[in-house]
Formats: structure tokens, sequence, C-alpha cells
């Protein structure tokens, strides 16, 4: 096994804390191993990994989706470009119904958002008698139902 890149590396590298990187370890987002001193040292390719993480949460997903993720790239070898397309394709779906979401209520946060309310006068014309409860709780027209 090659001598591995020092923690202190990795979190120049990435930016993150060192305290972070162990979390991350925790976790189970990154695999170092230790060596004969005990310390750790962790593979290039973590920096993949723990830039991944950030970028990652960066749009909202959680450590246990992302750590989903990452579980699918192979183990024992760096990813190939192949396995972080494969791995991204899902994150890129999760992405676009997001920004389809946030267009929506971009564009229609000045109408109703169908939550019911009924308290302003133009509610009467976009929800008479309150019709998106009809489809569920919340706010219906920004959730993917049509007024």
């Amino acid at each position: 096994m090659s001598a591995g890149l020092s923690i202190g590396f990795v979190a120049e590298r990435t930016g993150l804390a060192v305290s972070a990187i162990r979390y991350y370890e925790e976790q189970g987002l990154v695999f170092p191993w230790r060596n004969a001193g005990g310390q750790r040292k962790f593979h290039r390719s973590d920096i993949r990994r723990l830039s991944f993480v950030m970028i990652a949460q960066q749009f909202g997903f959680t450590l246990p989706q992302i750590k989903a993720e990452l579980d699918r790239l192979p183990k024992g070898r760096a990813p190939t470009k192949t396995d972080w397309a494969s791995i991204s394709s899902e994150f890129r779906d999760v992405l676009d119904r997001r920004i389809e979401t946030l267009t929506k209520m971009r564009e229609r946060l000045d109408s109703c958002i169908g939550c019911g309310c009924l308290s302003l006068e133009s509610c009467a014309l976009y929800n008479p008698q309150d019709r998106a409860a009809g489809k569920g709780q919340g706010p219906r027209y920004l959730m993917g139902d049509t007024p």
C-alpha cells in the first residue's frame, strides 16, 4: 500500500477542518487506514470523495443520501469518470426536480400557492371554495399540482 496522504494534507486540499474529516470517516464516507505509527492515511481519491460530500451538502442532500451514493463506488480502487457519472445521474435527477419546483415557486409566488388559507381576496379567484384542499395538505400548487 502506498504511503498515503496525511489528514492535514487532505484538510488543506479540501478546505475541511480535520475534525470534519474525522466525522465523515465516522459516517463511513471515507476509509483511511492506519500506518505503523497509528496515523490516519488517506487515498488520493478521498479528496474527490470529500469534495463530492461538500458539494452535495450545499445542494441540500443529507449525509445518508450522500453515503448511499458513495457506497456505489468501487472499493479498493480509485473511481473512474464512468463511476462518478453513474452516481451523479441520480443526483442530477433530484436537482432537476428541485429546479423545476423552484422555478414554479418563482413564477407563482405572487399568486395562489394552493395553501387553502383563503385569507387573501385573490384566493377567491385562484382557489374558490378552497378546492385545493381536495388535493391534499400543504401548498399543493407548488408541490406539482396545477391550479
